[in-house]
């Protein structure tokens, strides 16, 4: 058996920091990540918990121009229709916020969750199959948490439409879209998440959530 380290007050105190400096970024630096930084993130990631250690998660790195700007394009029209939802001040509070950092961020990649992997011979997932898509949103909390801890950004595209990102970046139809990541340096730095600072909504007490 191997004992598990002890985590002092200081780590602890740290770690807590780092949970409340993730941000969803949407700003970066141009600057490129450093040789080999990015797979070390995908690698961390890739120790996250999974449903009967399936690992489903599959990571897309999208580079060329070309699916970039495909990308983009599914944005902004999702983007546009969203847009109709809202009224009055909320829709033009939603026209004013940047949700997405496509045009700057140096790194972009997609992470789908793969429902016809065989790794995990199907341990936990009878009654519960979404555990699958729940693994893979696992990996991505961890790497957002390890791509942080070095002092790079990382923000959450998801209003893209599933079917048309699939053809745009030509995935078997058993993978699910977890969601589009744009990864960068934050050309940013703010203590309050940008949806508070805009006042798109609040962060809530943790005690309204527990019954």
């Amino acid at each position: 058996m191997t004992p598990c380290p002890q985590f002092p007050d200081d780590f602890r105190a740290t770690l807590v920091n780092l949970f409340l400096w993730r941000r969803d970024v949407r700003r970066f630096k141009p600057t490129p990540l450093p040789e080999g930084a990015l797979e070390r993130l995908l690698g961390l990631a890739s120790i996250a918990p999974s449903v009967g250690l399936s690992q489903p998660w599959r990571f897309v790195v999208v580079e060329s121009r070309e699916r970039r700007e495909a990308v983009k394009a599914c944005f902004e029209r999702c983007n546009a229709e969203a847009l109709t939802s809202f009224r009055g001040e909320r829709a033009a509070l939603y026209a004013r916020l940047k949700l997405a950092g496509l045009n700057e961020a140096p790194c972009q990649f997609a992470v789908f969750a793969d429902h016809a992997t065989e790794q995990g011979h199907g341990l936990g997932r009878l009654t519960m199959p979404a555990t699958i898509e729940y693994s893979a949103v696992m990996a991505v909390h961890t790497l957002w948490l390890a791509a942080r801890a070095e002092g790079i950004g990382m923000g959450w595209v998801s209003i893209l439409d599933p079917t048309e990102m699939a053809t745009i970046l030509d995935t078997p139809p058993q993978w699910t879209l977890i969601g589009y990541f744009c990864v960068g340096y934050p050309s940013q730095e703010h203590s309050v998440p940008e949806l508070e600072r805009e006042g798109w909504e609040v962060r809530r007490p943790p005690t309204i959530m527990v019954r």
